[in-house]
Order: C-alpha cells, then structure tokens, then sequence
C-alpha cells in the first residue's frame, strides 16, 4: 500500500512575527551602523573636501541600481521614497539644509514632491514663485530649491538669475524614476550649489535667448529638445529653458534656429541632471 505523501507543515503565525522582527531589528541596526560610517564620512570630508554634501550623480547611480534590483510585492513607490529619504536625511547630517519651495504650480503637489522626496527631517520652506526660491537659495549656505519644471503663468525668465558664475545652479530633475501613477508625479528641478565633480552632466540645461520666436521655432525646438518659454513681444523674441538630452548639442538647437527662421542672441549654461529612468508599468 502506497503511502500518501505528507503535508508541507505550515508555520506558526509566531514565528512568522518573529521573523519579521528579526528582519526589522536588523534594518534598524543598519540604519544605524550607516550612521556610524555618515559620523566617518564627515570627518575625512572635513580634511579632504569641500563644499556641498549633495552628490547628484551618486544619487542618481544609486537610485538605477535600486530599481533594477528590485522585485517582489513590496510597491517600487513605497522603497523608492525611502530611499530617498535615507539619502536626503544622512544628506543633512552631513551638512544641514532646508528645502525651498515654489507652490505656485500647486501647494498639494509641490508638497508632495518634497516629502516624498526629502521626508519630513529637512525644513519645509514656502514660496509664491520661482524668483522668491532662486533667490532663498542664491542667499544661503546650501539650501535647495524646487520649482516646476514646466511652464507657469506669470512666473517670468527666473532662470536667467542662474546665469551668473557664482550662482546656483540646476542639479536635477525630479521624480528621477518615471512611472504612470507616480505618487509625487510633478516634474520639478532642484536648485543648488553643488561640487562641478559631483554634478549629473547627462542632460545640460540652458538659459537660451532668441529673436523671431514664432509658433514654428517652437515647434522645430520641440522635436529637439525639452522647453520652457518666456515670449517677448515688443522685440518679437522668447527667453528660453531648455534641456539638451545626451548627445544632442547646442550648436544643433541653433541651426534649428535659425532653419526656422529665429537667432540665438545669447546662451548661458544653467545646470544639468541625470537622464531620467523610465520604468515599465508592470515594475511598477
């Protein structure tokens, strides 16, 4: 007589918890220990470096090989905001500074974008408009600005105030990890002064004026590259952002120029950030 095979045991529920409370003792300790190493790490910085405690491409290599190594049912959304918040806390540690805010795309939003992505440790400081924020973070000693990265009415050419060498610059763009049903989804850039060693130089950003601006140099500008424009319509030209994806040039955006019938007058490099990282929906 053949005899039926055994069960697979189930575990306890007990055991189970306690397991969970192991793994979470054990994140804390590394959390912990991770602060021990920052307490290191502030010390050699002390004597060996200076400047900004922001590395903006060590944070976008880190964050590329978080998605990519994650899986499981854990949500990206929820470990890619801790992440980001273990970044930015040790981050200020290392040196304290507040974030500046621009609400004028949307309180909600721009207050989600910086929670999600700075937590709740970093101060939380208000503006209405991007001058008021270019010009908090021009002022200090490393503070952060966020303001959209798109279009807002009455907002004016605010990046021309970082055309200055001494000024701050664009160092990212964010979300960094781009998804559908983003929870923090408003596309915003950061604003800071940051080591040029440090610096994310993927995509350039430039403060781009022209002359004979017409709906047709725009849209010649758009299959080029990512803009914001500011018209003028007593000279009949446009002050411009615009962000230079890897690999295409500025001398290209002036033959697009000038093939749809507008002059680049002046260009004035205001930053740069790291590509941003597409993930598909089902990584999601």
């Amino acid at each position: 007589m053949t005899k039926a095979p055994e069960k697979p045991s189930v575990p306890a529920l007990g055991d189970l918890r306690q397991e969970i409370d192991r793994i979470d003792e054990q994140m804390h300790r590394l959390l912990m220990e991770r602060g021990t190493i920052i307490d290191r790490l502030i010390a050699v910085k002390k004597s060996q470096e200076t400047g900004s405690a922001f590395r903006p491409m060590r944070e976008a290599d880190m964050m590329r090989r978080l998605v990519q190594r994650h899986k499981g049912i854990l949500p990206l959304d929820t470990v890619e905001s801790i992440w980001r918040v273990i970044i930015s806390t040790f981050t200020y540690v290392q040196k304290p500074f507040s974030v500046h805010a621009d609400l004028s795309a949307g309180d909600a939003l721009m207050r989600d974008s910086a929670r999600f992505h700075f937590g709740f440790t970093v101060p939380f400081i208000p503006h209405m408009g991007a001058a008021g924020v270019v010009e908090a973070v021009s002022t200090s000693k490393g503070d952060l600005g966020l303001v959209p990265a798109s279009a807002v009415a009455a907002a004016g050419a605010w990046w021309s105030a970082l055309e200055f060498d001494a000024a701050p610059k664009i160092i990212a763009r964010l979300p960094f990890v781009e998804r559908a049903d983003h929870p923090a989804a408003l596309p915003v850039f950061v604003i800071s002064r940051v080591a040029a060693d440090a610096m994310a130089t993927e995509a350039e950003v430039w403060s781009i004026r022209v002359s004979g601006w017409t709906a047709g140099s725009a849209q010649a500008l758009s299959l080029l590259a990512d803009f914001i424009a500011v018209p003028d319509r007593a000279f009949d030209g446009a002050a411009l952002l615009v962000t230079l994806p890897h690999g295409v040039k500025l001398d290209t955006i002036s033959a697009a120029m000038v093939k749809a019938g507008a002059t680049v007058s002046s260009s004035a490099l205001v930053g740069s950030h790291a590509t941003r990282y597409t993930v598909a929906a089902n990584k999601a």
